[in-house]
Order: structure tokens, then C-alpha cells, then sequence
């Protein structure tokens, strides 16, 4: 085959694969949308959590060290990156849905692309807590946080969620091939998202940390996440790139490791 015949056929696969996932991707945007109580869940919650958390703790501010004096302004980017951790967590529970109504195997038994059936649901969550975060972002502004960063700050912040999320969707998904129970994936993700919200700068300074604790978040992908936001939010860039190829880097092993799931899901069955 020649150089120009490959090439062609390569870009046609790469179109085959990019409708797939298209068309997956609204069969799942159509489900959310026949739900739409879960909707409304997943967006106000975010928003009770800024407007609740922001006055509950805005003293902390005034302790020596905390280098924020509006905690509204410091909360504001921790709790966007805290939706995409949590909206993303579950997104196995989907996959596992269509496991066990024989879903994903008849579509398996169709020429569909292997790879768009876990895309279309990582590209699924990322969407959602992209949105979600960017209401928060306009609930937290209602409030007094300003993005020094400006707009870019702000698309910063998005796409560090969406990076997150995606991470997240995909180890969640991974996590429902491998298992094939809810409480198997309630379980894990909460022990692992629990933890991971703490172990971060989020809600707190890293200057007022216990010494263990700023130690462990210098390798916890979530604290990456809110560290990168944070910076882009007050237009601070330089731990930007390092912390953005650091949840790149995450993002993609999660997706390593949901594909090999897959792969072993197929083999099973």
C-alpha cells in the first residue's frame, strides 16, 4: 500500500471513530436529559457547597500565613475542581448499567469502534463537570471572587476540571469493567475521593498544613489540579505548565488503564 493509500485510510478511521463517538456521546447526553432530576442535583450542590463553605469559613483567613484574604476568592477554583473529582467519580455506574442490561454487548456486535464506547462516556463527563464548574465560577463571582486571571484564567480553570474529570471518569469506568458491582465502585471512589479532597490544598493553605499532610499533596493528582487552577484563577502561571502536564500525564494513565479493562471485559466475554 502506498503512502498516500495508508494515509487515507488512516484518515478514515479516524473520521469512522470520531462519528462514533459522536453518536454515543448523544446517546448518553440523551439519557442524562430524560433524567433531568439528577441534573439539577449534580449542579446545585456545587453551588451550596461555595455559597455554604465561603461565609462558614471565611475567619480562617485572618490566621497568619493563610496568604487569601477572601476565602470565598481561595475557595472558588478548589470547589470546581472538587465537581470534577465528584462528578466524574461515579461515572462508572453508567458503563455497569449497560453491562448488566446487555447494553454494551450488543453494541459490541455492531462494527462501532471499540475505543468510542469508553470515549464517548469519558468525553460525557468531562462535559458535565466542565459546565458545572463554570457555574460555579459564576455563583462564586455573585459572591465577591474575582478572576484576576481573566478569561483565560477562567478557560484554565475549565480545563483543568475537564482533565480531572476525564481522569476520574475513566478509573471509575475502569473500576465497573474489572468489578461489575455498584458497591464495589461506590466503595472504591470513596475511599480514594474522601481522602484526596484532604490531602489538597482545596478548602486549605498549604502553609498551615501539618508537614505530613503537605508532603502527600505534592503527589495527589486532585491538589495538582487545584494548584494549577488556583494559579490560573489569580493569573499566577508559572507552576501552570508543570501542573497541567502532571494531570495530562494522570489523565492518560487513566485512560491506559481503562482501556486495558476493557480489553479484558471483552476477552471474558
Amino acid at each position: 500500500m502506498s503512502t498516500s493509500a495508508a494515509a487515507a485510510a488512516a484518515a478514515a478511521d479516524i473520521a469512522d471513530l470520531v462519528a462514533d463517538v459522536w453518536h454515543l456521546y448523544m446517546r448518553l447526553v440523551r439519557a442524562n436529559v430524560r433524567m433531568p432530576v439528577f441534573v439539577v442535583i449534580s449542579i446545585v450542590q456545587p453551588m451550596l457547597w461555595v455559597l455554604l463553605f465561603g461565609p462558614l469559613f471565611q475567619s480562617v483567613t485572618a490566621l497568619p500565613g493563610f496568604g487569601a484574604r477572601s476565602y470565598v476568592q481561595y475557595l472558588a477554583p478548589g470547589i470546581a475542581v472538587m465537581t470534577a473529582l465528584f462528578g466524574a467519580a461515579y461515572s462508572g455506574m453508567g458503563m455497569l448499567a449497560d453491562i448488566d442490561r446487555g447494553v454494551l454487548d450488543r453494541l459490541l456486535a455492531t462494527p462501532v469502534a471499540r475505543g468510542a464506547l469508553l470515549a464517548a462516556r469519558v468525553l460525557l463527563s468531562a462535559t458535565q463537570v466542565v459546565v458545572q464548574s463554570g457555574i460555579i465560577l459564576l455563583v462564586a463571582a455573585a459572591i465577591g471572587a474575582r478572576p484576576h486571571g481573566g478569561i483565560a484564567g477562567v478557560a484554565v480553570v475549565l480545563l483543568v476540571a475537564g482533565l480531572l474529570g476525564a481522569a476520574c471518569a475513566a478509573f471509575s469506568n475502569a473500576l465497573a469493567l474489572l468489578a461489575r458491582r455498584q458497591e464495589v465502585i461506590i466503595a472504591v471512589m470513596n475511599f480514594v475521593a474522601l481522602p484526596a479532597t484532604f490531602l489538597s490544598t482545596m478548602m486549605m493553605s498549604g502553609n498551615l498544613m501539618p508537614a505530613w499532610i503537605h508532603s502527600a499533596a505534592l503527589f495527589n493528582p486532585v491538589n495538582w489540579a487545584v494548584v494549577a487552577a488556583r494559579g490560573a484563577f489569580e493569573g499566577d502561571w508559572q507552576r501552570l505548565p508543570q501542573g497541567l502536564a502532571l494531570l495530562a500525564a494522570f489523565a492518560l494513565l487513566a485512560a491506559v488503564l481503562a482501556t486495558a479493562s476493557f480489553r479484558r471485559y471483552r476477552r471474558s466475554g
